[in-house]
């Protein structure tokens, strides 16, 4: 059993990587349960308010991957009408996977600014902006996994 928990647990950690990558994979949740895997082995043991707080991390890098793009848009100038089209880009892009997930809510700023009466330029620097937006929480989803592989590694070490 023992075995066969580790190599799940670096399974999952490997996965949670490809997982920040490819939107189908949800990342950070696969990294986590590789956490626990590790956690329930006789080699590995992680404190539980280290795995409450991983927990709390994964809870909110998966909320902010609906939150950041829509961001991102508002702070290249988007307006409501780009703000909310971008969520409404980002929650029908969850159903054209894989590339809806990043088309989604650039297209949906880019399309409700069009709808709001801005012009060109300013609905694509809005759609540019969820895209930005889009790609740094991807990027912040592989440090969260890195560390999730740093921890594990350390604590195999000590």
């Amino acid at each position: 059993m023992e075995y066969l928990l580790i190599t799940l647990g670096i399974l999952c950690l490997l996965t949670g990587i490809a997982g920040c990558i490819i939107p189908i994979i949800p990342g950070t949740p696969i990294a986590y349960v590789g956490m626990l895997c590790f956690h329930f082995t006789d080699c590995i043991q992680f404190s539980t308010s280290s795995l409450i707080i991983w927990g709390i991390i994964v809870a909110l890098s998966i909320a902010l991957d609906y939150i950041v793009p829509s961001i991102g848009s508002k702070f290249f100038g988007g307006t409501k009408w780009g703000y909310w089209g971008c969520i409404i880009g980002t929650l029908l892009g969850m159903f054209i996977l894989p590339w809806g997930i990043i088309a989604g809510p650039f297209l949906g700023a880019f399309i409700g600014e069009l709808m709001g009466k801005k012009d060109t330029m300013t609905a694509l620097k809005s759609g540019i902006g969820s895209l930005i937006g889009f790609l740094c929480g991807t990027f912040l989803k592989l440090i969260i996994c890195i560390y999730f592989i740093i921890e594990v590694i350390l604590a195999i070490w000590n």
